[in-house]
């Protein structure tokens, strides 16, 4: 065998696809986790607009083709959404800044609603990771933390989500809905290695906090968090692929997420 023959064995060999069986997008189907945005979507009590949709074209051009065309509004915080390092963190990342590692990967659901759905005010315990973890498994290094409280079966009802569907700041003293304690969110970004965390409720701090220490806590460590999140009842507690992509706003502290899970066949 000649140098040129040999060298064209080697080539072939080295270019021929990499068989890949067992990736992760082998088989699977894709689950939506985000909510449409649109007048029913739900914003803080206190922001004085919500998600505002102009038509600016919508028809018939003079030159025969239809032609749509809109322009929107809408406040960081609301609906299916990312909630940025630097939302309660100084100088931390914003939302252009997250690497996209952080944003996307595996990611385990931790389902407390049998608890969360007795009790408006639940907050998610040490005790339940370690309880799923017993089950399950230690939660993997880099992974997405996703909490299931039951509450996204009442989006948009603002008064069952919320806790109130009152407006303004008076409002805000009503609000009851579960999320993260403290104590926990310190657990898990010291003792597990987290991309992210997600639930589904209005924030990872519940309805009757007054000092956010959730937020402040993770987003101190640059760890984001995506807040309402639609059909976390469509996966399973593993196996799930996580993108969770916002819009890229520059020096944003938050942003609409458009975030989707691949659960494996």
């Amino acid at each position: 065998m000649n140098g040129y023959i040999i060298i064209t064995v080697l080539c072939l060999a080295a270019c021929k696809p990499a068989q890949h069986e067992d990736s992760v997008f082998s088989s699977g189907k894709w689950i939506d986790l985000t909510y449409s945005f649109s007048e029913q979507t739900l914003y803080w009590p206190n922001n004085a607009t919500g998600f505002k949709l102009d038509t600016q074209a919508n028809g018939i051009t003079p030159a025969g083709f239809y032609y749509s065309s809109n322009a929107f509004s809408a406040p960081e915080h609301g609906g299916t959404h990312l909630d940025a390092p630097v939302h309660f963190a100084q100088g931390h990342q914003t939302a252009d800044q997250i690497p996209l590692e952080h944003l996307t990967g595996e990611a385990v659901v931790i389902d407390v609603s049998e608890q969360a759905l007795k009790n408006a005010d639940y907050l998610i315990t040490v005790k339940d990771i370690e309880a799923w973890e017993k089950a399950n498994g230690t939660i993997p290094d880099n992974a997405i933390v996703l909490f299931r409280t039951g509450y996204g079966k009442f989006y948009p009802d603002a008064k069952k989500y919320f806790g109130t569907a009152e407006k303004g700041a008076g409002a805000i003293p009503h609000l009851h809905f579960p999320g993260i304690d403290p104590t926990t969110a310190e657990w898990l970004s010291t003792q597990r290695k987290i991309k992210a965390v997600g639930l589904d409720t209005p924030s990872i701090d519940y309805g009757q906090s007054k000092d956010f220490k959730t937020h402040q806590v993770l987003m101190g460590k640059n760890i984001p968090a995506f807040e309402n999140v639609a059909n976390l009842d469509q996966l399973p507690l593993t196996g799930t692929y996580i993108v969770a992509l916002p819009m890229k706003i520059k020096n944003g502290s938050g942003g609409p997420l458009r975030i989707v899970g691949w659960v494996r066949g």
